[in-house]
């Protein structure tokens, strides 16, 4: 190709590029932040979290779609169902009525509510088999669900409804452990310290009290 026709082509592409419109300023950091303030959540920053999602929340909220803030406020509930918290999702109540019908059924399932079919079927896909269980009140495994966050909400829900059994309360621990995420690797290391010593085994108390101890460690 010729030297001039080098520069015309790339001028081209060059203004092709630039012709298409950026996304505006809300989507582009209001979802990074709000990626951050969930990972620094898991990892037990709960300062950073505050901090990111505040930042998140507010470029959101320059749109005035109450349904955003909504989804966002829901997104940082279920972190926290994650690590065993079941404090009441108030961000979310707030903005309730302007929230689409599944966002509704989820924070009704992240809040431990046994749903009938027709909710379930507007829940993410991984959480549905897990929301038939607790309706019907029966145990159901987790580890076919892939992703780590959305196992160990899963596996909180069953535990919130006492369906977990001790496989689940294990694999919750593994799966944290695995992610490097401290606050729900704490709170599930605790559930097992409790239970082993509920049952007599102190040995395996110890050591998951040691466990804890080298988690608190790295802060």
């Amino acid at each position: 190709m010729r030297p001039h026709a080098l520069v015309l082509t790339t001028a081209l592409l060059l203004a092709a590029c630039s012709s298409r419109p950026l996304p505006p300023d809300w989507q582009l950091q209001g979802k990074p932040a709000l990626d951050a303030a969930i990972a620094m959540e898991l990892a037990g920053d709960a300062k950073g979290a505050q901090r990111e999602f505040e930042r998140g929340r507010a470029l959101l909220a320059r749109t005035g779609q109450p349904a955003l803030v909504a989804r966002a406020e829901l997104m940082r509930c279920a972190a926290r169902v994650a690590s065993l918290d079941f404090t009441s999702c108030e961000g979310f109540e707030r903005w309730r009525a302007e929230a689409p019908a599944p966002e509704q059924a989820y924070a009704d399932y992240l809040a431990g509510a046994a749903l009938d079919r027709a909710r379930i079927v507007l829940l993410p896909p991984a959480q549905q088999a897990v929301a038939s269980a607790i309706a019907a009140q029966t145990p159901v495994s987790v580890s076919a669900i892939e992703d780590a966050q959305s196992r160990l909400i899963a596996a909180a829900l069953l535990f919130r409804a006492g369906l977990a059994d001790p496989a689940t309360l294990t694999l919750a621990a593994d799966t944290a452990s695995e992610q490097g995420w401290r606050r729900p690797l704490l709170a599930w290391l605790d559930v097992l310290a409790q239970r082993a010593e509920r049952a007599g085994a102190a040995d395996e108390a110890q050591r998951l009290r040691r466990r804890i101890a080298l988690v608190m460690s790295s802060r």
